[in-house]
C-alpha cells in the first residue's frame, strides 16, 4: 500500500452534510413554481455539476420549464437552510483533518459547487482555513466526471498521483478521481454504491473515521 502524502476531498455529502439540505431545497423550489419534483428526480442531480443539472431538468420538464428561476430559487432555499444553522460536518470529518494535520499531509477540495457556495459553506462549518486549495466548478473547464477538477487539485498540492488519496461520496465523483489516476475511497451518502462504484473504489467505508485509520496504517 502506497503511503498517503496528499489528500483531495469532495465537499458536498463527503465533508459537509449538505446533500440532504440540497434535496429539500430542490423540492421546495419546484413547489414554489408549481412543479412536483419527485425525490428520486432530485436525487439524480446529487453530485452532478450545475450545467448538467440544468440539462436534466430541461429533459424532464420540457422547454417551458423556468430553468433560471428554478435554480435561483433552489440557491435561495438552500442558503436559508444553511444560514438557519442546519449545515453540519459529516461524521469523522474533523477527526480526519486533525490526523492529516498531525502528519503534515496537505489537502485540497475538488467540488462541483460554485466558488460562492463552497466558500460560504466552508466558512459556516469552520473548515475554510483547513485546506491548502479549493477547486470549484468555476476553476475548471470540465466538471466531474471529467478528471480535470482532481488533476488541478493534485497539481496545486504538487504531489505524485500515486501518493495522493481522493475521497468521494458519489459515483460521478468517483469516476472523476479514477479517470485522474487516483486511488479513491468511497464513503456513500444519499446514493447507495453501485456495482460500478464498488469496482472503481480503492476502498468503501461507512464514514470518515475509517479513512483516518487507513491513512495511519498506510503511513506506518
Amino acid at each position: 500500500m502506497n503511503p498517503v502524502r496528499a489528500v483531495v476531498f469532495d465537499m458536498d455529502g463527503l465533508l459537509i452534510d449538505s446533500e440532504r439540505l440540497a434535496m429539500r431545497s430542490l423540492v421546495s423550489a419546484g413547489a414554489e413554481l408549481g412543479y412536483d419534483m419527485p425525490v428520486e428526480f432530485c436525487r439524480s442531480m446529487i453530485g452532478v455539476p450545475a450545467d448538467r443539472c440544468r440539462e436534466l431538468a430541461a429533459d424532464a420538464y420540457g422547454s417551458d420549464f423556468p430553468l433560471a428561476e428554478y435554480f435561483e430559487l433552489h440557491e435561495t432555499h438552500l442558503r436559508r437552510l444553511v444560514d438557519d444553522g442546519e449545515l453540519t460536518t459529516k461524521p469523522g470529518a474533523l477527526a480526519l483533518l486533525d490526523i492529516l494535520d498531525q502528519q503534515g499531509i496537505p489537502k485540497a477540495i475538488a467540488t462541483s459547487s460554485s466558488r460562492d457556495r463552497a466558500d460560504h459553506h466552508l466558512r459556516l462549518t469552520g473548515l475554510i482555513d483547513r485546506f491548502d486549495a479549493v477547486i470549484t466548478r468555476q476553476d475548471v473547464d470540465n466538471g466531474k466526471p471529467h478528471p480535470e477538477p482532481y488533476l488541478k487539485a493534485v497539481a496545486t498540492l504538487a504531489f505524485d498521483l500515486d501518493d495522493t488519496l481522493a475521497l468521494e461520496d458519489s459515483t460521478n465523483g468517483l469516476r472523476a478521481a479514477h479517470a485522474a489516476g487516483l486511488r479513491c475511497i468511497l464513503i456513500p451518502d444519499l446514493v447507495p454504491p453501485t456495482d460500478e462504484s464498488r469496482r472503481l473504489a480503492h476502498r468503501l467505508y461507512p464514514d470518515l473515521h475509517h479513512v483516518g485509520d487507513y491513512v495511519v496504517a498506510a503511513n506506518a
